[in-house]
């Protein structure tokens, strides 16, 4: 029967240190970032469904707004920007 090699190490070595993941924005940031996503979304929402929700129930016209944004920005438009916040925050780091 083998005897387990013990683990020996050489003391003198630099220890491995593992890089570090990238620190997620505050929740100030995300909620920034989320605003300049739903923002423009809405306005621009508003202004093409205007015409042809006019006898809408405001809710209605709320309900059909949101189910155009809300994927818009979840799917798209706020990972761009969080894409984008962080290649900033990378650059000001170098």
């Amino acid at each position: 029967m083998a005897t387990p090699t013990p683990d020996v190490r050489d003391a003198t070595a630099a220890p491995v240190v593992a890089p570090s993941a990238p620190q997620p924005p505050s929740v100030h940031v995300r909620a920034v970032i989320t605003w300049l996503a739903i923002f423009p979304l809405v306005a621009i929402g508003m202004l093409l469904i205007g015409p042809i929700s006019v006898d809408w129930h405001p809710v209605a016209r709320a309900f059909v707004l949101t189910l155009i944004v809300v994927p818009l920005a979840v799917y798209l438009v706020v990972p761009q920007l969080m894409r984008a916040y962080g290649a900033i925050r990378a650059r000001k780091a170098r």
